[in-house]
C-alpha cells in the first residue's frame, strides 16, 4: 500500500499519525482528565449522574482496597461481570489505578462459559452483579477466584432511589435467582472501606498488560486477546483523531447503549470520551427499545455507537423518530456490517450520517472508520486509522493490487501483544508484527477498504463465491423485512446453496415474494432457494446475528 498516495485520502483535518505514547499508560491518561473535567458529568445511569472528580475518588477508593484489604498486586488479574451500570467504571479505572489486568466477563455467560474464562485468565478476583452470581456459584470453586464482589443494579444511585431500584429487581421482577456465596463482600461496602484506606499509585508502562479481552470463540476455544495500555492508548488516539473535528471537548454527550465488557464500547464510548471530557449514558438495557427511547427523550445526546441490529431496533421502536435530533452530530456502526437500508433510513429520520468502522478484538478494536466528511453512506468501512497499515493477501502470502479482494492483514501501534498462553495460536494470527484477520477486503481507488465478508461465511456456489453480507442487503431491502441472514447448505449439485433466515415485520411476507424481490436484484446463482422465516435471529451480547448459530 503506497503511503504517499493513501494519505491524501485522510480529511486534512485528521492526522495520518498519531503518538501511541502520548500517555505512559491509561492511569495517566485517567488522572489528566479527571482533573481537567473534576466538575464535568462523567457517567449518567437511571438518571443518576457521576463527575470526574466524583469518579476519580471512588475509583482511587475501590484500588485502595483491592491493593491494602484484597492484598492484589500489579499484573494480578481481576474480573468484571456486570452491565452498563456506574459501578462499571469506578470498578474498571480502580483496577487499573491498582496495577491490575481487567478481564472483561460477559454477564450472559454460562457456568462453562465463566468458568473457562476464570481459569484461562488466572482471575485472582472479580465483581459480579448479583442477577448472575448464581452461575459464579456453579463453578468458583473450579476457578482461581479467591474473592468476590458484589454488587446490585441499583447501589450507586442513591440510597432512595438504589433501595427502590434493588428491591423491584429482587422482589417484584424476580431477577435475582437464589445463590450462596457467603464470603462475597458487598460493592458499596468496598467502596466505604477504601475511602479510609491510603492508595498507593503503581508504576506502569506502555507494554504492561492492561487488558484481557476475549474473543467470541469463533474458531474453537475463547482466547484472552493480551492487550497492553500501549495498544489502548494508541486506539483511543486513533479514535479520537478520527472523530475529533465533529466535536467539542468538554461539552459532548455520548448514548452507550453497547456494553462497556465489548471491546467496541470499552474503547470507542468509555475511553476515547474520557479524553473529551464527554459524559457517557449508560443503557442498562437496551433490549427494552421502549424503555431506551424513553430515557433518550431525556438528554440532549450528541453521539451514538450502536450495531446494525441496535440502529434498526431503533428505526422500529414507535417514539423514536418523533424524538429531538437537533444536537446530534455523530452516530458510529460497527461489530458487523452496517446495511444499506438501515444506514440510509437513519440519515433520513436522524439527519446524521451513519459512519462505519471496522475493528476486532485483537486491534482494540479500531482498525478504519468512515471519513468524518463524507456526506452520504458508501457502503465502505472508510480508510485506515492514523499511523495503521493494511495489505491484502491471497492465500499463497501474495500482496494483492487495488480492487481485487483477499485476506486483510493489518499493521499498527493497537495489534495486540498476542493471545494469553497461547503461543501457538498467536504464531496463526500474527506474522512479522501483521495480524491476519480473517476477513476478506478489498481497496477502491479512493483508497477506501470494503469488507467483502469473513473467510469462514462465504458461500461458493458452482465455484462461485457468493458473499452473505451481499445477499442480506438486498434482502433488508424488502419493506416488510425486519431482519435477515444467508448462509450456505449443501447442495448435491451445486455444493453449496444460500438459505436465508427473515424475521418479518408483520406476517403477511411468504417465500415466493421475496425470492421474487431478490432475483430482481441478484444473478441467479445468488438467489437464495431456502427461506426460512422465524420470531427472532440468534445474536451475540452486542447484538451481532450469529450466522454459525443457524448453520
Amino acid at each position: 500500500m503506497e503511503k504517499i498516495w493513501l494519505e491524501k485520502s485522510y480529511p486534512e483535518d485528521v492526522p495520518f499519525e498519531i503518538n501511541p505514547d502520548k500517555y505512559p499508560s491509561l492511569v495517566a491518561m485517567f488522572n489528566k482528565y479527571t482533573s481537567l473535567y473534576a466538575d464535568k458529568d462523567a457517567f449518567i445511569n437511571m438518571g443518576v449522574a457521576i463527575t470526574y472528580k466524583e469518579l476519580d475518588t471512588q475509583a482511587k477508593a475501590f484500588a485502595a482496597y483491592l491493593q491494602q484489604d484484597l492484598g492484589l498486586v500489579k499484573g494480578d488479574k481481576f474480573a468484571i461481570m456486570v452491565p452498563n451500570t456506574l459501578q462499571y467504571p469506578i470498578a474498571l479505572f480502580g483496577a487499573l489505578l491498582a496495577g491490575l489486568t481487567v478481564v472483561n466477563v460477559n454477564p450472559l455467560y454460562t457456568a462453562r462459559e465463566l468458568e473457562h474464562q476464570l481459569k484461562d485468565s488466572g482471575s485472582k478476583a472479580m465483581l459480579i452483579i448479583e442477577n448472575f452470581a448464581q452461575t459464579l456459584e456453579k463453578v468458583v470453586d473450579n476457578t482461581p477466584v479467591e474473592h468476590v464482589i458484589m454488587t446490585s443494579l441499583g447501589d450507586r444511585l442513591g440510597l432512595v432511589k438504589g433501595a427502590v431500584v434493588n428491591c423491584v429487581v429482587k422482589y417484584v421482577k424476580k431477577m435475582v435467582p437464589a445463590f450462596n456465596l457467603p464470603d462475597a463482600v458487598r460493592f458499596n461496602a468496598v467502596l466505604a472501606r477504601g475511602m479510609n484506606l491510603e492508595y498507593t499509585p503503581v508504576e506502569l508502562c506502555g507494554d504492561d498488560l492492561a487488558f484481557l479481552q476475549y474473543t467470541g470463540g469463533t474458531t474453537g476455544v475463547s482466547k484472552g486477546a493480551m492487550l497492553t495500555h500501549r495498544n489502548m492508548v494508541a486506539n483511543l488516539e486513533q479514535a479520537k483523531a478520527a472523530i475529533k473535528p465533529l466535536l467539542v471537548e468538554g461539552e459532548e454527550v455520548i448514548v452507550t447503549a453497547l456494553p462497556l465488557y465489548h471491546i467496541f464500547a470499552l474503547t470507542a464510548n468509555c475511553l476515547t470520551f474520557v479524553t473529551l471530557g464527554g459524559t457517557n449514558l449508560l443503557i442498562t438495557n437496551p433490549r427494552d427499545m421502549p424503555g431506551f427511547v424513553k430515557e433518550l427523550k431525556k438528554y440532549p445526546f450528541t453521539a451514538i455507537t450502536g450495531v446494525n441490529t441496535l440502529f434498526n431496533g431503533l428505526l422500529n421502536t414507535p417514539g423514536f423518530s418523533d424524538l429531538d435530533f437537533s444536537t446530534l452530530k455523530m452516530s458510529l456502526g460497527g461489530g458487523m456490517a452496517v446495511q444499506r437500508p438501515v444506514a440510509e433510513r437513519w440519515q433520513q429520520v436522524t439527519g446524521t450520517r451513519l459512519l462505519e468502522g471496522y475493528g476486532l478484538t485483537e486491534c482494540a478494536p479500531m482498525v478504519t472508520l468512515s471519513p468524518h466528511n463524507q456526506k452520504a453512506y458508501d457502503g465502505t468501512i472508510g480508510i485506515p486509522a492514523s499511523s495503521t497499515d493494511i495489505k491484502i493477501m491471497d492465500e499463497e502470502g501474495n500482496e494483492l493490487p487495488q480492487g481485487e479482494a483477499g485476506e486483510m492483514w493489518v499493521k499498527g501501534p493497537q495489534v495486540m501483544k498476542g493471545y494469553y498462553n497461547r503461543p501457538e495460536a498467536t504464531d496463526e494470527i500474527l506474522k512479522d508484527g501483521w495480524l491476519a484477520t480473517g476477513d476478506i477486503a478489498m481497496m477502491d481507488e479512493r483508497g477506501c477498504f470494503s469488507i467483502v465478508d469473513r473467510k469462514k461465511d462465504m458461500i461458493i456456489v458452482s465455484g462461485f463465491n457468493v458473499f452473505p453480507n451481499e445477499i442480506e442487503e438486498v434482502v433488508m431491502m424488502h419493506d416488510g423485512v425486519l431482519e435477515a441472514a444467508a448462509i450456505g447448505v449443501p447442495h448435491e449439485a451445486s455444493g453449496e446453496i444460500v438459505k436465508i433466515f427473515v424475521v418479518a415485520k408483520n406476517g403477511a411476507l411468504d417465500e415466493e415474494t421475496l425470492i421474487n424481490h431478490c432475483r430482481e436484484n441478484l444473478t441467479n446463482y445468488k438467489v437464495p432457494k431456502l427461506v426460512e422465516f422465524r420470531e427472532e435471529l440468534p445474536k451475540t451480547n452486542v447484538g451481532k446475528i450469529l450466522r454459525r448459530e443457524l448453520r
